[in-house]
């Protein structure tokens, strides 16, 4: 029996103007953010088939996100450290112009194998976030959960899980919009993408 998961991205935070890697830090989500926040919790509250259990990341941004859902659906949120967002080590809070040219070059050319020094490998990123992602849908079978977490952990996470290359995570989803939905469907070790991005504004 299939699991649905609807994954989302945290709402926009302070650093996404100038499109500075977060990482693990700790971001405020801005105004828009937190309206963002408010309109999923809407959306979801709204439709006919809403979730029964909403899981985050233990960043503040994603359990910012979290929190209008789960008030909206009358349900309590579940932390999973599984699901916070890679570790960007060099460019943590910097943006790619701040970068040595020849970093950002390799990293463009293939992000997995020439990750950014220090940083956590996309691979294990990967395993971590395919290991949360099937134990939620082992606890919840057949049910239909939020999962707020982050872009680049969801990419990987979504390669993996969809048997992509995790080097062209970059190419094939540039870019999760946040708190917008990517619904997919677990059962056992097979996983369907449902939709991808769709808005809630």
């Amino acid at each position: 029996m299939s699991t649905r998961l609807l994954l989302v991205r945290h709402g926009e935070t302070e650093w996404h103007a100038e499109n500075r890697y977060a990482g693990t830090s700790d971001v405020a989500l801005t105004d828009l953010g937190l309206r963002q926040a408010e309109q999923l919790g809407e959306f979801l509250a709204a439709r006919p088939d809403p979730p029964v259990a909403v899981y985050a990341s233990p960043l503040g941004r994603a359990q910012r996100t979290a929190e209008s859902p789960a008030k909206k659906l009358g349900l309590t949120i579940e932390t999973v450290e599984e699901l916070s967002e890679v570790h960007f080590g060099l460019a943590e809070g910097r943006v790619l112009s701040e970068m040595p040219a020849d970093l950002v070059e390799r990293f463009r050319v293939d992000p997995v194998a020439n990750a950014f020094p220090d940083a956590e490998p996309p691979v294990e990123a990967a395993e971590r976030g395919v290991r949360a992602l099937r134990n939620i849908a082992q606890r919840e079978r057949g049910r239909r959960v939020l999962v707020v977490a982050h872009n680049t952990l969801l990419r990987l996470t979504l390669c993996r899980l969809l048997g992509i290359p995790l080097a062209r995570y970059r190419d094939v989803f540039p870019r999760i919009e946040n708190a917008a939905i990517t619904e997919i469907g677990i059962d056992g070790n097979d996983t369907s993408l449902r939709r991808f991005n769709l808005p809630t504004q």
